[in-house]
């Protein structure tokens, strides 16, 4: 077996949702740029990728979505207004999180055609090369980012593999989820036999979903070319996917970690105060925040 070759440089990250779940605090802010602890949603997954090596950042986005390519830059006036009052420390939180000149692009999607849509709209952007996606509405906590879980974990497949991220869910819970077939093992890695998008329970291959981590071959990108649409009238990854797996090899690979569905409210108030527990400098005050409104409620 020839094992990966070509390094992953760039990743994509498909911004363009109207983030209807959380109206009306996305009417004029994006769903992405809403704050887990102090960092917008978008931050966080950027910075996965970052850790991972990545040096070419994607964003497929849409109408009202300026700011996020805002956040991605530089704002001399506020810069300035640190500078002069001193506050040096905030100034240099601020150059950490900022990409190097040239390596951010942004591309349209002009129309909600779905996820497969998405991508293939960043096709002249990725190239002929393999490249990673990573849905901003998952936030996966570990000390180790799951994209460089992922990375670590294609390097020792073959040069074509394609890498997806799961994680078991209750098995009642399947038909609302892309679910995977389990083959045999290779190290921590395992050969996906089957995709099926939202399964009857008693029709799904297990209970290991897809969780919004993908390692992608280009060939992908051509048949996104000419995909017919579907669930939602929608052009699925999925689908495209499940006719990449008769010409290429599919690997899932449970990371290690926990995930946020950020994309719902229950999701994304419990990555707030995972990550917030998991900061030194908030974390006591929070805690005992939480239990004395615990204790309220409890009528303690």
């Amino acid at each position: 077996m020839e094992k990966m070759k070509q390094r992953v440089r760039k990743a994509v990250f498909p911004v363009a949702g109207l983030g209807t779940r959380f109206l009306p605090a996305t009417k004029a802010m994006p769903k992405e740029m809403l704050p887990v602890v102090d960092r917008p949603l978008i931050q966080h997954v950027v910075d996965e990728a970052r850790e991972a090596g990545i040096e070419h950042f994607i964003f497929v986005t849409g109408r009202n979505k300026g700011v996020i390519e805002d956040h991605f830059d530089r704002q001399f006036e506020l810069e300035m207004t640190l500078l002069e009052r001193q506050k040096h420390e905030a100034l240099e939180f601020m150059s950490q999180d900022l990409p190097i000149p040239g390596s951010t692009s942004f591309t349209r999607q002009q129309e909600p055609l779905g996820l497969g849509h998405a991508v293939w709209c960043a096709r002249e952007l990725i190239g002929r090369e393999p490249f990673a996606l990573l849905l901003p509405d998952v936030l996966v906590q570990h000390s180790r980012g799951c994209l460089a879980q992922m990375l670590d974990a294609a390097r020792e497949l073959d040069e074509k593999a394609n890498v997806v991220a799961v994680e078991e869910v209750p098995r009642e819970r399947v038909d609302q989820y892309g679910v995977v077939g389990v083959g045999a093992r290779k190290g921590k890695t395992f050969a996906i036999t089957s995709m099926v998008e939202k399964p009857s329970v008693d029709r799904a291959p297990s209970n290991l979903i897809l969780t919004g981590r993908y390692i992608l071959q280009p060939e992908i990108l051509d048949i996104l070319q000419t995909q017919e649409r579907g669930a939602g009238g929608e052009i699925q990854l999925t689908d495209a996917m499940i006719q990449l797996s008769r010409t290429q090899g599919f690997y899932g690979l449970q990371f290690e970690g926990r995930s946020f569905d950020c994309g719902s409210k229950i999701g994304f108030l419990t990555a707030n105060v995972s990550y917030a527990l998991e900061r030194k400098d908030i974390a006591p005050g929070f805690r005992a925040e939480i239990k004395k409104i615990l204790g309220e409620l409890n009528g303690g």
